[in-house]
């Protein structure tokens, strides 16, 4: 099957090939980009493409995942702060967005910053300048952002959980990446593709697929998209002893024949009288990261909340002392 490649970007389907074609046409100038997809589809790969094929290729790419530092630090990651600036300020520190100046910052999950912050990104964009934390003059910068998100931000914005504004802002340069199961020519070849560069990297022998491994992985859905069929193949390739990965090597979450859709069901519980709804919640969340083996974002996304929503719960079981994984 015919392919191309983009840097890293593999793909034999032509909507995804017109999307890259897109980016490459914009990568020189400086517009801000708002990439969208569902978790595992390649959305930081194509960042990293736009910063490669732009003026700034030269500069180091810098990126921070808005739902990985928790909310006290995330101001302080992106901005900055100055000697003395709050208790245990001893020394100056260059925020990420500072850092990126002449490069390109990319901000991962950018759905899940605060309100207050979004307000402050969205000066850096109309000034190109920031303030850092105790600081008394503004900083100038010059950079290119993109933002990536698996969520549906307009809807966000209707509810008032993003700015209208800086939605805008962000979507200049609207890139949409589909998953996985949308382009069904992909997952042979970028199957393929994973074997080979899993069984160098491993010194393994496996290099080709068996027509029944061929068929099991086009029956399925790829609810982790690229993400979890990178790490089928790489399983894979450890399990087979010889060069071919037969159907047995392919260990799928919850295979059930083809009756299955591929989609994680969040797990049963018992619903007792007297039991609080908190209880019940905390019950839901426990059993949905015990269902998803612990994996945050696929079970906030089976549970409807955001990763920052989840996080906070179990920070709060934790202080009430309860394990969690």
């Amino acid at each position: 099957m015919k392919y191309f490649e983009y840097g890293a970007l593999i793909t034999a389907d032509e909507r995804f090939q017109k999307m890259v074609q897109t980016a490459t046409n914009v990568a020189l100038s400086k517009a801000t980009v708002l990439i969208t997809g569902e978790s595992g589809t390649g959305k930081e790969l194509l960042a990293k493409y736009i910063h490669e094929k732009s003026p700034r290729a030269s500069k180091r790419f810098v990126a921070i995942n808005c739902a990985a530092v928790p909310d006290g630090l995330l101001e302080s990651e992106l901005f900055g702060y100055e000697r003395g600036a709050f208790t245990g300020a001893i020394n100056q520190k260059i925020g990420k967005i500072e850092f990126a100046s002449e490069s390109t910052l990319l901000l991962d999950e950018i759905s899940e910053m605060p309100l207050p912050l979004q307000a402050k990104l969205l000066r850096v964009l109309q000034e190109e300048e920031i303030d850092r934390l105790g600081g008394r003059n503004p900083v100038k910068v010059n950079l290119r952002v993109i933002a990536t998100t698996n969520r549906d931000l307009r809807s966000m914005v209707k509810n008032g959980t993003f700015r209208e504004d800086l939605y805008y802002r962000l979507n200049v340069i609207p890139l949409h990446i589909p998953s996985l199961r949308e382009r069904p020519n992909d997952i042979v070849v970028l199957a393929e593709h994973f074997i080979k560069v899993s069984a160098i990297l491993n010194s393994r022998s496996a290099s080709t697929l068996s027509s029944q491994a061929l068929h099991k992985i086009q029956c399925w859905n790829w609810p982790g998209n690229v993400r979890e069929l990178e790490n089928v193949m790489e399983r894979a390739v450890l399990i087979a002893e010889g060069p071919t990965v037969s159907s047995d090597h392919i260990v799928l979450e919850n295979p059930s024949g083809g009756a299955d859709d591929g989609t994680l069901k969040i797990p049963e519980f018992s619903l007792l009288a007297g039991v609080t709804i908190a209880e019940m919640e905390k019950q839901l969340i426990l059993s949905t990261l015990d269902k998803t083996n612990q994996n945050r974002t696929k079970a906030a996304k089976l549970l409807g909340i955001s990763i920052r929503t989840l996080r906070n719960k179990l920070h709060e079981y934790r202080a009430a002392g309860v394990a969690v994984g």
